[in-house]
């Protein structure tokens, strides 16, 4: 009677932890990505290369016995990430302001509804989008390609970004420029071939094709002060489901965000690794002084930048219903992933100023503390880039690495009006009272030539007058 109760209670306790087993929850956690869209790293390859999400993941309370199931997925654009979140096949994914708010139409219209939960990176001026011509056009500026053909990747930011260019200059758009779509990946050729007067895009493509050689930059976002974004959306539906997950996603965020602020030409190299995008170009983006911010809140202008979506949207009829952006933004899930981060929500949002540059001149070693006319050179074999206080000090630095036979990667400048981060290269420069200033566009150097002195210089030139 005895060995019969033993068997009993024996059996019941493996039936209890089978059947705890069998009911503990497998929870999907599926993550839309843009890989080459760099600037969308810290809610996508950093958090899946370095495994981020897993040490952030709830492990107590409801998730105590919860097992997940983590999925990536990878997309070139926004388009068909939003597509397979509205089909239910992913839980987050990563876009920039415009084709986050056609994500947003896309599920309302499916009768479901999704959230912009987080910026990413982004810029309260526009830097990121741009237009380039081919690298032997004789255009200098926007203005010169009225009658032209434009292609641009159809509802993403930069086909935003050009029609308020357009729109700005007094064109019609339909009658003074001709407007087509093209990708990016086909974008790449056709300016190699001289199949296209000019190509807008996103990030990082307006610099990486002329860093590839084949094209020049004759527009940037910023000169349209059309604030944009990237960022990250979820589904409602999973958010409401699981709000500690979407927090810990966030959590994630943040790291790989201190992570790359902290060691920039580390993580450039790791993203160049996974994306087969240079890792002069990741940091022309993410290091300090950098095209873009990687700035997490919800600023007024990154909020205005997706009701202008919105309504772009609209007007294009890509869909028939407008989003109300109070709701569709929903910034609580971040806040709480700041808190418990330990970092002030507040005072981030109040911040305006670019991932700040420490450093110092290379030639000196004094601290620099003027940014105006900083350049930097990544010098091969050199595992952090050297900063400069001044244009002409970097290219003397350069000329001298030059004839001792090293190799320099590249050359960055600052617009000496904007402050904008450049590729020296394909930049234009003023020599004027022993002094070099950079500049993104022909005519702004030839205005600061007659305003101040001094000669309109190419790269080239550039670097024989700092000799």
């Amino acid at each position: 009677m005895k060995q019969k109760l033993i068997a009993l209670l024996l059996s019941t306790a493996i039936a209890s932890v089978t059947g705890g087993a069998a009911s503990a929850e497998t929870i999907r956690v599926a993550i839309g990505t843009q890989d080459t869209t760099i600037n969308c790293a810290t809610g996508g390859l950093l958090i899946r290369e370095l495994k981020l999400l897993e040490k952030f993941l709830p492990r107590d309370g409801k998730y105590k016995d919860a097992q997940y199931d983590i999925q990536w997925k990878n997309f070139t654009s926004g388009a068909p990430l939003t597509n397979e979140m509205v089909a239910g096949k992913l839980d987050l994914g990563s876009m920039a302001d415009f084709p986050g708010s056609f994500n947003g139409a896309a599920f309302q219209k499916a009768g479901k509804q999704s959230q912009f939960i987080t910026v990413l990176s982004g810029s309260t001026q526009g830097s990121g989008n741009g237009i380039v011509v081919p690298k032997a056009s004789p255009v200098q500026s926007l203005a010169e390609l009225k009658g032209k053909t434009i292609s641009v990747p159809f509802a993403s930011t930069a086909h935003g970004m050009l029609l308020r260019a357009v729109k700005a200059q007094g064109w019609d758009p339909e009658k003074d420029v001709t407007i087509v779509t093209q990708a990016p990946e086909v974008a790449g050729s056709a300016l190699q071939s001289n199949k296209i007067e000019a190509h807008a895009d996103f990030v990082p493509f307006a610099e990486l094709f002329p860093h590839r050689g084949y094209a020049r930059k004759i527009f940037d976002g910023s000169q349209a002060n059309a604030p944009t974004l990237h960022g990250s959306l979820v589904d409602t539906d999973f958010a409401r489901k699981y709000p500690e997950i979407v927090v810990a996603y966030l959590r994630a965020a943040i790291e790989a965000e201190r992570l790359i602020a902290a060691e920039p030409e580390k993580y450039s190299e790791l993203i160049a690794k996974v994306t087969g995008i240079e890792a002069e170009v990741n940091y022309l983006f993410h290091g300090p002084l950098g095209l873009q911010t990687r700035d997490f809140t919800w600023k007024p202008e990154y909020r205005q930048a997706v009701k202008t979506s919105i309504e772009t949207l609209l007007l294009m009829k890509r869909t028939d219903a407008g989003l109300d952006v109070n709701t569709f933004i929903n910034d609580q899930y971040l806040k709480t992933a700041f808190k418990q981060a330990g970092i002030d929500y507040d005072a981030k949002l109040k911040n305006y100023g670019r991932q700040p540059l420490t450093a110092k001149d290379a030639a000196t070693g004094k601290a620099i503390t003027d940014f105006k006319r900083v350049a930097q050179l990544w010098v091969d074999g050199e595992p952090l880039v050297r900063s400069y206080a001044s244009t002409e000090a970097a290219f003397g630095e350069l000329a001298k690495l030059e004839k001792a036979g090293k190799k320099v990667r590249v050359v960055y400048a600052h617009d000496r009006n904007s402050g904008l981060k450049l590729l020296a290269e394909d930049a234009w420069f003023v020599s004027s009272k022993k002094e070099i200033s950079s500049f993104l566009l022909k005519d702004a150097a030839e205005a600061w030539a007659r305003k101040n002195g001094g000669k309109v210089l190419d790269f080239s030139a550039a670097k024989s007058a700092a000799i």
